[in-house]
């Protein structure tokens, strides 16, 4: 259906084509392999796509050729859910594990060049998390990158964990820090500044998985 009616405005593209916002991309992707449709096409997209760093930018069409932490997360996280599903190939499998290591060798929430902080989004721990980027966010797609590789966790992630340990609560619930603009069909969490069923959830069985397993 969604092959047959629906086109990309970009290019009127294809549906299960896929675009050319690497974030759109990892999304309908992952989309693609819950549905049960052929989307090995976007898969080579992002093969094709990633830059010289490791990464990926959803500025690339503008030239860019600098990843972002973001695009580069929202990537990950659409390449890993179709190896899950598909048993992927060696080249795909190669390309994540490069996008990995973009973010590893900055310790999730570093600049490469100087070693500081990437920016104070970092620490926004936000529900519904969509396309943003924050130190729990990326903690959580490398608890699920390990478990499926049946690694052990990377210890350069210690430094983003510490950020999520430490927005833990006395009363062991996270904080909704903002949300993200735009409309909604209903809500599924709560207000900024208050305690998250989400997010306490995604906090919770991070650090326990982070602390049996260091």
């Amino acid at each position: 259906m969604l092959d047959e009616h629906s086109r990309w405005d970009y290019d009127d593209s294809s549906y299960w084509s896929g675009e050319v916002d690497c974030c759109i991309n990892a999304w309908t992707l992952t989309n693609g392999v819950w549905l049960g449709a052929n989307v090995s096409g976007i898969a080579d997209w992002f093969l094709e796509h990633q830059l010289p760093d490791g990464g990926w930018n959803c500025e690339w069409v503008n030239g860019s050729r600098r990843s972002s932490f973001h695009s580069t997360l929202n990537s990950l996280k659409g390449l890993l859910a179709f190896e899950a599903a598909t048993g992927s190939t060696a080249d795909t499998r190669a390309a994540r594990h490069r996008g990995e290591e973009y973010l590893l060798e900055r310790r999730l929430i570093r600049r490469l060049t100087t070693n500081q902080p990437v920016a104070q989004w970092v620490n926004d721990f936000i529900y519904p998390i969509r396309w943003s980027y924050s130190a729990l966010n990326a903690c959580e797609y490398f608890r699920l990158a390990a478990l499926h590789d049946g690694a052990l966790p990377d210890p350069r992630m210690s430094q983003a964990i510490g950020i999520v340990r430490a927005a833990r609560q006395s009363d062991g619930s996270w904080l909704q820090t903002g949300r993200q603009p735009g409309r909604v069909w209903f809500e599924v969490d709560v207000p900024a500044g208050q305690p998250s069923k989400w997010l306490t959830l995604y906090g919770t069985r991070l650090l326990t998985w982070w602390d049996s397993a260091t």
